[in-house]
């Protein structure tokens, strides 16, 4: 896998401050958030704020996940042929079995009912990853499988996911994670549903971003761990993803993350950088579109891929090199480093 490249050939997305790939990527870009009142108590009696889509009518359970991941998929598909599709793997990523709140039967059904809705007919390699955020960067390693060993033309990874739901929002808030009006060091709630169409950057070489590595860890010492933070898990994902690309963290030009707001996220990631990080060089930009679309789980690897794949095509990526990387509470670790053609802006 060190010497392929997948193409990044189309985003879609679905998110609080916006209702395509375009308008989110926009959006984050400005800094702009769309965090509101829920219409859901805190403990202390005060209004849980969440980033919520705004979708047509007020739809909730698979109806609602149905609402957030369809447009993005067929935001995604727009420019090929319908007929094409029935060749391409839908890659779904979905929320964690273990996930508080958790619909029942979700990875019976949605999938269907995704076909149904949108009209689409995917590959029999279809695929759901039910591992939260980190499941985003399995099915990246599922889509370099079919793509460069099965030669499937294009996958499609897609996640969907909200967090704005009573029995999610109480599993967090009694292990306070949420930031509440009693706790500052928590997370915004968020929902939304993304998509990436990805091809063989060997075929694609008109593209200009590609995903050129990928590592995984585990790490014990978790966020529910009271062990002392190493970030070994992280430490040991980014060597895997600079093994399979070839590149070190002194290449790096900046970081995209699933950091929402909790401390532990941002000291992870920092001590991992500082661990692999063999020569001092400057700042290494760090970007968390969480800060705007909140807390995303599931979803959170397709719209970062997006993101960033908008920041090189557009020219105002902090570089040519962007160390992506992920985590779980049960401690499993991500990283993907994506790369361009030419130096972004900044």
């Amino acid at each position: 896998m060190s010497a392929q490249t997948l193409a990044i050939i189309k985003s879609g997305m679905m998110s609080a401050v916006g209702l395509s790939a375009p308008a989110t990527c926009a959006a984050i870009r400005c800094g702009m958030d769309n965090v509101q009142e829920t219409r859901f108590m805190d403990a202390g009696g005060e209004w849980i704020m969440g980033s919520q889509v705004p979708l047509e009518k007020p739809w909730r359970g698979k109806s609602k996940l149905l609402h957030l991941i369809e447009p993005s998929i067929r935001e995604c598909l727009s420019d090929l042929d319908p007929t094409e599709t029935h060749r391409i793997p839908l890659l779904l990523c979905l929320p964690e079995n273990d996930r508080p709140g958790r619909l029942d039967g979700l990875d019976d059904s949605l999938f269907n009912d995704i076909g149904k809705a949108s009209g689409f007919i995917f590959d029999g390699n279809s695929a759901i990853f039910s591992n939260g955020c980190v499941g985003g960067a399995q099915a990246v390693k599922q889509a370099f499988r079919l793509i460069i060993n099965n030669r499937h033309p294009y996958c499609l990874i897609a996640g969907v996911d909200t967090f704005l739901t009573a029995g999610t929002l109480t599993g967090y808030e009694e292990k306070d994670r949420l930031l509440t009006s009693k706790n500052s060091n928590g997370f915004i709630p968020g929902e939304g549903g993304a998509a990436v169409l990805v091809g063989d950057g060997g075929k694609y070489r008109q593209q200009e971003f590609t995903i050129k590595g990928i590592g995984f860890g585990k790490e014990t010492a978790t966020i529910d761990s009271e062990d002392p933070l190493r970030a070994d898990g992280m430490v040991q994902a980014f060597k895997g993803a600079f093994s399979t690309s070839g590149l070190s963290m002194q290449d790096m030009n900046y970081r995209i993350t699933d950091a929402n707001g909790e401390q532990y996220k941002f000291k992870e990631g920092d001590l991992a950088v500082t661990r692999t990080l063999r020569d001092h060089k400057g700042e290494i930009d760090i970007w968390h579109p969480a800060e705007s679309i909140g807390e995303v789980g599931a979803a959170t690897v397709p719209f970062v891929i997006g993101v960033a794949e908008a920041a090189a095509r557009k020219g105002y990526a902090r570089g040519k090199h962007v160390l992506c990387h992920f985590s779980n509470d049960n401690g499993d670790r991500a990283a993907i480093i994506l790369t361009s053609k030419d130096n972004g802006g900044g």
